[in-house]
């Protein structure tokens, strides 16, 4: 039996390609009908991540199952109202940023995706969050695409320049990958001679005591699970009750 989900997604990279993997493996086991929630980063970060012109894979378009963008919702969210009304068994956040965990920490709703949550509160629909900030100390995170000008050597013809399908690399002295044009296509990846152009590159980022203090307190909300990584989803949705 198939159900409805609504999935949030937030401006975080980190765990987003594990997100849409998971979600995308409910959706071929006829598990789920998935809507799928932008905020504005949500998109953008979609967008340079290469999720965004995958994500109708998971949300067809069909009722129920369409892409709604922040940006075409105005300022009183309307679509985030179907949560109050109990329209969806679950609400999945994931990944969840800490700027969204902060405002659903202190009751804010003012992006679609806090919106969203403060719904389903009011709808009795559980929440499960998985934030990419869950506790203080340092963790790996992956970046988009990015030029390496320690690497690159400017060649005169640029052929990852003049390929680019989306026009996203500018001459600044050195090429440079425009992440506002850029949709994640890699296709600059493979082009490059010299493998000056990295997708996914590791890097450390330090999470804050504050950012784990705010997970806590959203966990203790009434309805919110918190999940660790995005591997958890596909139980935890599996596991509701239908009946």
């Amino acid at each position: 039996m198939e159900f409805k989900i609504a999935w949030c997604i937030t401006g975080a990279g980190h765990f987003l390609q594990e997100t849409f993997d998971v979600f995308l493996k409910l959706v071929k086991s006829n598990k789920v009908e998935v809507t799928t929630f932008l905020s504005c980063a949500g998109e953008e970060v979609a967008r340079v991540y290469g999720v965004l012109d995958k994500l109708d894979k998971i949300s067809s378009g069909r009722y129920y199952q369409e892409i709604i963008l922040e940006r075409d919702q105005g300022k009183g969210f309307p679509m985030a109202g179907r949560l109050v009304r109990g329209q969806y068994l679950a609400l999945v956040i994931s990944p969840a940023t800490a700027n969204t965990v902060a405002k659903m920490a202190c009751g804010i709703a003012d992006t679609l995706v806090t919106s969203a949550f403060a719904q389903a509160q009011k709808g009795d629909v559980p929440a499960y969050i998985m934030p990419t900030d869950y506790k203080a100390g340092i963790v790996m995170t992956k970046l988009p695409a990015i030029i390496d000008n320690g690497i690159c050597v400017g060649c005169d013809n640029c052929l990852p320049l003049e390929k680019c399908p989306n026009n996203a690399i500018r001459i600044v002295g050195k090429p440079t990958i425009d992440l506002m044009q850029c949709r994640g296509c890699k296709v600059c990846v493979g082009l490059c001679p010299y493998d000056a152009i990295i997708f996914g590159k590791e890097i450390k980022n330090r999470v804050r005591k504050l950012d784990e203090e705010n997970v806590r307190k959203i966990s203790l909300l009434e309805g919110v699970i918190i999940l660790k990584h995005p591997s958890e989803i596909y139980d935890a949705v599996s596991s509701l009750d239908v009946t």
